[in-house]
């Protein structure tokens, strides 16, 4: 594959919902979260689905990922069925998700694990150029613990886009931030979105 053509912008991916329907069942409750969803967002758009708590933003996000199954109705990404979870759609969630256990720099190169023909050099050098990007260059080697919630929240961000894919999915990944952080971020994310060019869909 080589580093320019993985670090070169693809095209992304057009989402397709289509009748998607999800209830959670237990022994004495069914709860219908999705009813009958359908939806479309185009290549290259960045859509926010925007509702109050439990109305089921989050369990259609994870469908879409492939990390849930719909009862009826599927979801098609570049004309393809979601069948589980893929490289070309990564997800960034409610909490950072990093793991404590590895460094800044560390947590950006797990996810080049779902490139298998990059080399480690290769690996490297695409981990140093989207914590560049999200302007977090200088703490490659910071502990997660020694990091505030903004700045966890910029290498998960980093970690997402670093295997380059065509959807980016996005679980309130702000919500738990100050006001100021939230409203930066949020401006950043717009500005890579702008560089990189890729499907996001935001849930708020």
């Amino acid at each position: 594959m080589g580093l320019p053509a993985e670090l070169a912008e693809v095209a992304p991916h057009k989402l397709a919902v289509e009748g998607v329907s999800k209830t959670f069942r237990t022994k004495r409750h069914a709860v219908l979260a999705l009813d009958n969803i359908s939806l479309t967002v185009q290549e290259g758009e960045f859509v926010c689905l925007l509702g109050p708590s439990g109305c089921g933003k989050s369990t259609l996000l994870n469908i879409i990922a492939g990390l849930e199954t719909p009862d009826t109705g599927h979801v098609l990404a570049d004309g393809k069925p979601v069948a589980g979870p893929g490289s070309d759609r990564m997800m960034m969630f409610q909490e950072s998700a990093l793991y404590p256990w590895l460094d800044v720099f560390g947590n950006v190169l797990f996810s080049l694990k779902l490139k298998p023909r990059l080399n480690n050099k290769e690996r490297v050098e695409v981990a140093r150029f989207y914590l560049k990007l999200v302007g977090l260059e200088k703490f490659g080697r910071a502990n997660i613990h020694e990091l505030s919630g903004g700045m966890r929240q910029r290498v998960a961000l980093a970690r997402a886009l670093a295997p380059n894919p065509r959807v980016l999915l996005m679980d309130e990944p702000f919500g738990a931030l100050d006001a100021l952080t939230r409203e930066q971020l949020y401006r950043d994310l717009q500005e890579i979105w702008s560089r990189r060019r890729k499907t996001v869909v935001f849930v708020t």
